[in-house]
């Protein structure tokens, strides 16, 4: 019989999986206010809100895109949405067309400058990340390395939680 101070396996893995995911989530968030922070010191289109940048990147995966699909993708309010595709409309980084499949609605695609915005954002964080790579030791980089599957694996699970519809409860 098992003495009631020693853990059993089933609550040290709840326990270890648990500390993992909090970690995980320290590890990501701290990631994405280094990035935001350190990039906005010598890039200035970084200036841009997030939401903004979202929309553009979610253009930059499929378009076009009508705003309704837009506010699904990014699960944000239509008029939330409206509004955003309006300011990237006035910067000239989106432009409105009529969606190919239904003439009756508009859909937004990136205009030529939204498409090199994208392409210097993500270099911009390219190198950002390279640097901070190079300043890691060798094992860290191939820790790191041998992650990037896991860490893609989890990048799917999480967008597949996200086309699940929401719970009743939540819909209320």
């Amino acid at each position: 019989m098992a003495s009631p101070s020693i853990p059993t396996p089933t609550a040290t893995t709840a326990e270890q999986q648990g500390s993992d995911t909090r970690l995980l989530t320290e590890a990501i968030t701290g990631l994405r206010r280094a990035l935001r922070a350190s990039i906005r010191s010598d890039y200035p289109w970084e200036t841009l809100p997030m939401a903004q940048v979202e929309v553009l990147q979610s253009l930059g995966e499929a378009q076009p895109a009508r705003a309704g699909e837009l506010a699904e993708r990014l699960r944000l309010a239509p008029n939330t949405v409206s509004g955003l595709i309006s300011r990237l409309l006035e910067a000239g980084l989106v432009d409105r067309g009529t969606d190919a499949t239904d003439r009756r609605r508009a859909a937004v695609r990136l205009t030529t400058a939204g498409v090199e915005a994208l392409a210097a954002w993500q270099h911009a964080h390219e190198r950002r990340i390279g640097t901070a790579l190079d300043a890691l030791a060798p094992e860290q980089r191939a820790a790191l390395r041998a992650a990037l599957p896991a860490m893609a694996a989890l990048v799917e699970e999480l967008h597949g939680e996200l086309a699940l519809p929401a719970p009743a409860s939540s819909r209320d």
